[in-house]
């Protein structure tokens, strides 16, 4: 006879039984590994259809550039703090039996004049064995991250990441490319810029530029202004002034066929405030489209807000609160040039690039509509 429930309502309904969780077969798997100058993220996928399916992720903040600047040099708090979250990706890695990986490391050891020391005890402590890669090679992978998102009615398209260290533009010619093809023609850039796009038209990278300059150099750089308002239009500015190589620069871009794509954590930042989103949710942020006026209005209020109401916002987020005005004054630059009703909103970067890369090299996505 079943036992009777304490409330009197009759029986307990019996146990069912659930199926343990089928184990991915590690030889599908792979892993994409961004260290900046700020974060340490990874992502674990398997691919799944023209996609993938995350299976397992890490983020975190390390903040391996801090002081940077001023040394030339990877300080030891900031490169311990970095291990420590290295270390954690590798017990996943190792958890999961990872087939296919790229670990890659950015601008911060790009830049730092004791980066291969430093390389050499990231391998030591954790078996991980980092890829310093060239500012060419983050843009490409920041592009074909975003391919998913290009519009098909896009003819002229210019991504921005807004880094830590740096920021990449790539500026992108689709006009040759018939619609349906466009966001593929983005991603067999996995064989670079100038890669043999084969039987299939690639897509025409017009300019590229990486500026050393991101949400933490660009902050540390003006560090002694302290009017909150002053350091902000200096910020904007200066930077303003570090695209004059940049070929499309001077263009008079029609909004028409114009769309521009923002990946970064300020872009998703201001997109959050926009939406008055008490909890960030990346399904509502990803592939959001915003017009300059909305996002100036995001950043005019965060102006008003101050530095204090800035750190109140939940929204900002403690480990962004001190770098969202210095990555809001490059987006404010950007969209003094290219004014466009159509930035697109990207919650994806390096490491979605990474796999996509991977994948697409080896086969392992389905073709069709991205």
């Amino acid at each position: 006879m079943a036992p009777k429930r304490p409330d009197g309502a009759g029986a307990f309904p019996k146990a069912v039984e659930q199926p343990a969780p089928v184990k991915p077969d590690p030889d599908s798997l792979y892993a994409a590994l961004d260290l900046g100058t700020n974060s340490c993220r990874m992502l674990i996928a398997q691919p799944k259809g023209n996609q993938f399916h995350v299976v397992d992720s890490f983020s975190k903040s390390v903040q391996l550039g801090q002081g940077l600047g001023g040394s030339g040099r990877l300080s030891r708090a900031s490169m311990a703090r970095t291990v420590q979250a290295l270390k954690i990706c590798q017990r996943k890695l190792q958890k999961h039996e990872v087939s296919h990986m790229r670990l890659i490391a950015t601008e911060a050891c790009r830049r730092a004049t004791n980066s291969r020391d430093f390389m050499r005890f990231v391998q030591r402590e954790t078996g991980l064995k980092l890829e310093i890669i060239r500012p060419e090679e983050e843009a490409r992978l920041a592009v074909i991250s975003c391919a998913p998102l290009v519009g098909r009615k896009t003819e002229q398209l210019l991504v921005v990441d807004i880094g830590g260290g740096s920021t990449e533009l790539v500026w992108l010619d689709l006009s040759k490319i018939a619609p349906k093809d466009r966001q593929k023609s983005i991603m067999r850039l996995h064989a670079g810029f100038k890669g043999d796009p084969g039987p299939f038209p690639l897509a025409r990278v017009v300019d590229w530029i990486s500026v050393p300059l991101g949400v933490a150099t660009l902050r540390e750089q003006f560090d002694d202004v302290d009017d909150d308002a002053a350091r902000f239009a200096l910020m904007s500015w200066y930077f303003e002034e570090q695209l004059g190589e940049f070929s499309p620069f001077h263009k008079e871009q029609a909004r028409e066929g114009f769309q521009i794509i923002g990946t970064s954590g300020t872009v998703t930042t201001v997109a959050a405030t926009h939406l008055g989103l008490r909890r960030y949710d990346r399904n509502k942020v990803d592939g959001l489209r915003m017009t300059s006026d909305q996002i100036d209005k995001v950043i005019r209020g965060y102006l008003a807000a101050g530095p204090e109401g800035r750190r109140r916002d939940p929204r900002i987020g403690k480990d962004r609160q001190a770098l969202i005005m210095s990555g809001a004054a490059i987006l404010q630059a950007l969209l003094r040039i290219w004014p466009t009703d159509r930035l697109s909103v990207a919650d994806r970067g390096l490491r979605e690039g990474l796999l996509y890369a991977q994948m697409s090299r080896d086969g392992v996505l389905e073709d069709g509509p991205y």
